[in-house]
């Protein structure tokens, strides 16, 4: 009877489960989860290091000298190109004209954040009306400073169009620096329009809507809704726009170079950066106020993250 047993217990014991498996089969996984998501990585990566960081350390070394952008060799100059730039207090005055622009970044905002609480609740034709605010951005900004440059020039359009209402005689809209800096602002907000209000759009309708639900029990009206709930909802995005805005507002380069060139007091410093680089061949120069431009950027978008920092936002 024991014999039988212990034949009977043989199989038993045989078929028992092998050990744990070794440790490296285990990690073997684990190390490709890890470093999958690099290899997706490293063509974006070596895109923004060739095309953004490599021009970046190239530009700051360019501002030590004195290379006209042409000759193979350069000599080092120090930081005198960074003291000829704060010594030259008519190179910063440039900065006043991105005043023009700035005002021109808070009437954007406004309508855009406007448009966009309008169109987020149930108004006719609201798809068409989003496209029609939204299609000025897709146009090349080369394109609309040719448009604009007719419309605004004498006896162009708006002249036409401001004919028909009795307002009689030319004038000429870029031919002094108030009317023509305005007239580049407001050049600037309908094309970037658009992207504010895609982006206010975007975090309205984010808001859940049993938000909206509960206020319309409790009697609240537009206002209200827009005060307690759309306003809150939408301060991350509010504060990126402000950011993007104001950094804009500095480095505008786009409409004013197609349309004025910079003349009759509509020179930016992007502008006269561009100049100083391929007009009088300093491009030692040029980089040094571009590495300050950047500079300026930096705390400016330093200043605001500290003043208004993004907290996070808790509807519910």
């Amino acid at each position: 009877m024991t014999d039988t047993t212990r034949k009977a217990a043989r199989p038993v014991s045989q078929a028992a489960p092998a050990g744990p498996a070794p440790p490296s089969a285990a990690r073997r996984p684990r190390r490709w989860r890890g470093v999958t998501p690099w290899l997706f990585l490293i063509a974006p990566l070596a895109l923004l290091i060739a095309f953004t960081y490599a021009p970046i350390v190239n530009m700051v070394a360019y501002s030590f000298t004195d290379w006209d952008g042409v000759s193979p060799e350069l000599r080092y100059t120090g930081a005198e190109n960074y003291t000829e730039l704060f010594t030259r207090p008519e190179l910063f005055e440039v900065f006043f004209v991105s005043g023009y622009y700035l005002a021109a970044s808070v009437v954007q905002i406004g309508a855009a954040l406007y448009f966009a609480t309008v169109l987020s609740f149930n108004v006719r034709f609201r798809n068409f009306f989003k496209g029609v605010l939204f299609f000025p951005y897709l146009i090349n900004g080369v394109a609309i400073g040719f448009v604009f440059l007719y419309f605004f020039q004498d006896g162009g359009t708006l002249d036409a169009i401001l004919s028909l209402f009795g307002h009689d005689g030319d004038r000429s809209w870029l031919g002094t620096p108030t009317s023509a800096n305005v007239s580049l602002a407001g050049v600037s907000v309908w094309r970037y329009l658009g992207l504010n209000f895609v982006l206010f759009l975007g975090a309205i309708q984010s808001i859940p809507g049993e938000l909206y639900e509960a206020a319309e029990l409790d009697g609240a009206n537009r206002w209200q809704q827009f005060r307690h709930i759309i306003a809150p909802g939408i301060r991350p995005v509010l504060s990126l726009s402000v950011i993007l805005s104001v950094s804009g507002s500095l480095s505008v380069f786009e409409i004013p170079y197609i349309m004025t060139g910079g003349a009759t007091g509509t020179e930016t410093f992007v502008i006269q950066t561009v100049k100083l680089a391929f007009q009088f061949n300093k491009t030692g120069l040029a980089s040094a106020a571009a590495v300050v431009l950047l500079l300026i950027i930096l705390a400016v978008t330093w200043v605001q993250r500290r003043l208004v920092p993004d907290d996070k936002v808790d509807l519910v």
